[in-house]
């Protein structure tokens, strides 16, 4: 991998973090100090080595995640009510596996009423 591939995947990473964090200024900035504190730590990789392949691969993982995976949510009342912002990127599931299981969870216990 190289230098230009390991830059492409930071900018990525930055773009997953706006998508994720959008309106929370100190998450924002926090997730974009982390983003680059790890790849300064990773600046002096050999390029191609296997290292620096597994740390790009690691960034995009985590890029994917924060960009489909995470929803923020804001308190809405004293209830424990919740409002979520979920993007056009947010994954969305359907439950196909939970059926084919029967409501069964990977330890094998019921998960819920089937």
């Amino acid at each position: 991998m190289s230098r230009e591939m390991a830059l492409q995947t930071y900018r990525h990473l930055l773009r997953s973090t706006r998508i994720a964090f959008q309106g929370d200024m100190g998450t924002l900035l926090a997730a974009r100090h982390e983003a680059r504190k790890n790849f300064e730590n990773g600046r002096n990789l050999a390029v191609g080595s296997e290292e620096m392949s597994k740390q790009i691969t690691h960034a995009e993982e985590v890029a994917k995640f924060l960009k489909e995976n995470v929803v923020q949510g804001q308190a809405m009342d004293a209830e424990g009510n919740y409002k979520l912002r979920i993007h056009e990127y947010t994954e969305r599931g359907n439950n196909e596996d939970i059926k084919k299981s029967k409501g069964k969870t990977l330890a094998g216990t019921k998960c819920c009423s089937s």
